[in-house]
């Protein structure tokens, strides 16, 4: 088969590393990709978010044989409807699906409507109603953008003068523009010892009939060390969650995973692909954070790794409603991702400084935002590369990951030298 993969980060960089060992695979594609995917599969310079130029490059390209949509924008606008509605075979949601993440306001509301285990929450699209409600509340209090904002629209107010600055941020002077039109103001879960770490990500293959959840993941939003700094789309990750036990996965499965499948289908809103859930472990119970409609990134880095059956096989189960007869198997031990940004990050940031990478044989380098410059390899994003290592333990990954990150350097590089510590157990 040939297969093209969507999109043009590190989750998309990861996804191609997994699609590569699989037999069934003979030629891989990226649109539009970057350094990194250019080693593995022909990279095309179409933009995803264009669906008629989409369209008639698979059109142009009938050899392509399956699709993965990876990222939540193109997901969002109906991507993988249009390439069905061609005859392709594709992995992802349909737009009416992907709504779970596109809109914030919509998975709230699902969830109040099916009684599945989430933050108390109200929705507005009047700031002076909305800021009269958390004067009401008072603070710690969430506020979250409605649409799609790269895994930054979301502000955890601490205090009340926060809130009322973030509730102005995102609805008046538009910091995520449309995407803060309407707001979800939700109380602030705590995790059962108010730590970081109560909160973990598992991801899920359903097809609408049956969900099989993945290992799971402990992901770092804030930009600097103690979770300090600003929300990113993700400084690093590591599986699995020491927290995360068979008996734990089994109370989600039925409570929240199978609940939301079925949900979905209710609505008219089957869910074809892989659904993420952000979960936090509360002294009420496990309750849902939010949803992502694909792969997270960067938990794709270190979930894929670890996954010993074939990707390819499992696409396809998806696609055609049989992953019911899919047996997925794991690696043991562990895996850590730490995520190298460019200095600035997530805010401004300067693009194409020179890359020198030296040893990093213990490692897989998946590459974000990377591109070729005059035969040289330069940075082209806000998150440049993920450096990810497999170990018998948390620790020894981290020990490769780090190690190898000692031996990358560019001007201005940033990262967090605590991926993974903030989490051991005890």
């Amino acid at each position: 088969m040939n297969v093209l993969v969507i999109g043009n980060g590190g989750r998309e960089h990861a996804i191609l590393l997994a699609l590569k060992k699989s037999p069934k695979v003979d030629k891989l594609y990226c649109m539009k990709g970057n350094a990194g995917t250019a080693q593995i599969a022909e990279n095309v310079n179409v933009d995803y978010m264009n669906i008629d130029a989409v369209l008639s490059f698979a059109e142009e390209h009938p050899d392509i044989d399956y699709y993965v949509v990876a990222p939540d924008d193109p997901l969002a606008i109906g991507l993988v409807d249009a390439l069905e509605g061609i005859g392709k075979r594709c992995f992802g949601p349909r737009k009416n699906a992907a709504i779970i993440e596109s809109s914030k306001a919509f998975s709230k509301s699902l969830m109040k409507k099916y009684g599945i285990p989430t933050a108390e929450a109200e929705t507005f699209d009047s700031y002076d109603k909305a800021l009269e409600y958390v004067r009401l509340k008072g603070a710690p209090i969430v506020l979250k953008a409605d649409g799609l904002a790269l895994g930054k629209g979301v502000l955890v107010c601490e205090t009340l003068k926060e809130a009322e600055e973030g509730l102005k941020e995102i609805m008046l002077d538009k910091a995520f523009g449309a995407a803060g039109n309407v707001i979800v103001v939700e109380e602030c879960l705590r995790g059962l010892k108010y730590v970081p770490g109560e909160e973990v990500s598992v991801l899920a293959f359903t097809d609408g009939k049956t969900i099989l959840p993945m290992i799971s993941a402990c992901d770092h939003k804030r930009a600097f060390d103690g979770d300090k700094g600003l929300n990113t789309g993700g400084m690093g990750t590591f599986s699995p969650c020491p927290f995360w036990t068979e008996a734990l996965e089994k109370e989600v499965l039925e409570t929240i995973m199978i609940p939301t499948m079925n949900a979905m289908n209710a609505e008219g809103r089957t869910f074809k692909g892989c659904l993420y859930f952000g979960l936090m472990r509360t002294d009420k119970g496990m309750k849902v954070v939010e949803y992502n409609s694909r792969f997270g990134d960067p938990e794709t880095q270190v979930i894929l790794p670890m996954l010993k059956t074939d990707l390819m096989e499992i696409f396809e189960a998806v696609t055609d409603e049989r992953l019911s007869e899919i047996k997925i198997e794991w690696d043991k031990g562990a895996c850590v991702c730490v995520v190298l940004a460019s200095g600035g990050y997530p805010l401004s940031y300067t693009k194409g400084k020179e890359i020198t990478i030296g040893d990093t044989k213990d490692a897989i380098l998946v590459h974000a935002g990377t591109a070729i410059k005059d035969g040289k390899l330069v940075t082209n994003g806000g998150r440049v590369l993920d450096v990810v290592a497999k170990g018998s333990d948390i620790e020894e990954a981290r020990a490769k990951a780090y190690n190898a990150v000692s031996n990358i350097n560019w001007e201005n590089m940033q990262y967090r030298s605590d991926i993974g510590i903030k989490y051991r157990k005890g």
